[in-house]
């Protein structure tokens, strides 16, 4: 992150490695394992994955900020998802209680609290958020011209070559995903569990809340259903996922199959030295909703590859036992290179 403070260490051409937190344990496993930068959000509404059991209060983010900043390491903080109507002052209260805290940026996707934050807190960091959507580079500098952002999350729906033009149009810094879970709909805004639930993901702070949420043992098999609805059905011998709409089997023409997305995970592993070359400042991996074991292990093996990759793209090869570890952590055990690589385009 370029900004007043050093980095873990100043890697050249390598990108940031940016990892979650969902919980102050996780938060220490990133630190510990390599991470440059961690990000967790409020235990409330104000971030987009507002899960029982998740996130941080005042006193677990003051221990967190204080770790990360003893270990040279950023701490970001995501107030990403939209203000409700008549509720603006939680969410500039999120923002006043970032800056409070000295953290090194807030992720932001709403343009009113983008504007909140650049007036009343010039001095602190603005990254735009993943669930901004900003898909080209026009969109990028209208918040950079607007707002002064320094930084975007770009969605996980672009090539290679669409991140490399918005990164040659841009002067702010732009941010990918590297690994996790991959989101079908637009960035946050699941249009699927809306419709199950009536309740929007980014306003809410959950895809498929967990009070809509029931697992049916029946003889032989589970059923997972969401608000009702069938997502999965398991045999005995089958571990049972969380039901999300996008990841359940349904039956199409008297087929039942993935029929929207299959359980999968991004890794981009072997994509690290065009990432890299193509001016990519930081790469994000998905899972605040994860334990700290996956955090710790993400973490690790990504240190591993980026810190070979630091000493010369033209050496590096992507070693076995790195594919090995991510898959243990991998939805189902899988995993792809998403939109990154469209052989058909």
């Amino acid at each position: 992150m370029s900004n007043d403070k050093p980095s873990h260490s100043q890697r050249a051409a390598v990108p940031e490695l940016v990892c979650p937190a969902g919980s102050l344990p996780a938060l220490k496993a990133a630190v510990d394992n390599g991470a440059d930068t961690v990000y967790f959000g409020y235990k409330n509404d104000t971030n987009a994955r507002n899960f029982a059991g998740l996130n941080f209060d005042r006193k677990a983010m003051l221990e967190g900020v204080a770790y990360a900043h003893a270990r040279g390491r950023h701490v970001l903080v995501a107030i990403n998802t939209f203000p409700q109507p008549g509720r603006e002052a939680d969410w500039h209260a999120a923002v006043d209680g970032a800056a409070e805290l000295g953290v090194d940026a807030v992720i932001l996707a709403d343009v009113g609290l983008l504007d909140y934050a650049s007036r009343r807190h010039p001095d602190l960091r603005r990254h735009l958020s993943v669930q901004g959507s900003a898909t080209s580079y026009e969109a990028v500098n209208f918040a950079h011209r607007e707002f002064g952002i320094r930084r975007a999350v770009l969605p996980r729906v672009l090539t290679l070559t669409q991140v490399e033009g918005v990164i040659r149009n841009t002067p702010v810094e732009i941010e990918v995903f590297g690994f996790g879970s991959l989101c079908v709909m637009n960035e946050g805004r699941c249009w699927l569990s809306a419709y199950a639930t009536g309740e929007s993901p980014n306003t809410v702070g959950a895809c498929s809340p967990a009070k809509y949420v029931k697992w049916d043992r029946q003889p032989g098999r589970m059923d997972t259903r969401l608000n009702g609805i069938l997502i999965d059905r398991y045999g005995d011998d089958e571990p049972a996922g969380y039901p999300t709409l996008c990841k359940g089997r349904f039956e199409v023409n008297g087929s039942t199959y993935y029929a929207l997305e299959e359980p999968t995970s991004l890794n981009v592993l072997e994509l690290l030295p065009e990432i890299a070359r193509i001016g990519v400042s930081a790469i994000k991996v998905e899972g605040r909703q994860r334990s700290p074991a996956y955090v710790a292990q993400v973490t690790r093996t990504l240190r591993a590859a980026l810190d070979e990759l630091g000493k010369g793209a033209e050496h590096f090869a992507v070693r076995p036992a790195w594919q090995a570890e991510l898959g243990k952590v991998a939805e189902g055990s899988q995993v792809t290179l998403g939109a990154y690589n469209r052989p058909w385009r």
